[in-house]
């Protein structure tokens, strides 16, 4: 099953990406089996609706590469198909959780002085000198 998976999310990415390539006039630079997988795809879009054609040609090459992987004999079903092809291959964005530690001035917070006490510190320092070399 592990094999299955692989086959199944590294042949949806590349299918994105060889897909990407073909809008922007790229498909030269690709291998022949994908320029092969493409033109499958092409023709099956003058049949079928796009997201028909998208998937089978998926299912297409998730069996080349589980093959090609090592699986033996027919590849299972990875994905359960309710009611069309999969569309939760984006994973959403999560900012990190804040560090409470340090905003909440916790113990490994760094001590902080007032800004009063710096201006204070350096009025004392000036007058001393002006004061010392008079």
């Amino acid at each position: 099953m592990l094999i299955a998976r692989r086959a199944d999310t590294r042949a949806r990415a590349d299918f994105a990406t060889w897909k990407m390539l073909a809008k922007l006039n790229g498909t030269s630079s690709l291998p022949e089996e994908a320029q092969n997988f493409l033109a499958g795809y092409r023709t099956l879009l003058e049949k079928m609706a796009e997201a028909e054609a998208t998937e089978v040609t998926i299912q297409l090459i998730y069996r080349s590469y589980y093959a090609e992987m090592g699986g033996a004999g027919a590849p299972p079903d990875v994905r359960p198909h309710k009611d069309g092809p999969v569309t939760d291959n984006v994973t959403a964005f999560r900012r990190p959780a804040p560090k409470l530690a340090r905003a909440a001035g916790g113990p490994q917070a760094k001590p902080r002085l007032p800004v009063a006490l710096i201006f204070a510190c350096l009025v004392v320092v000036y007058v001393g000198l002006r004061y010392f070399w008079r």
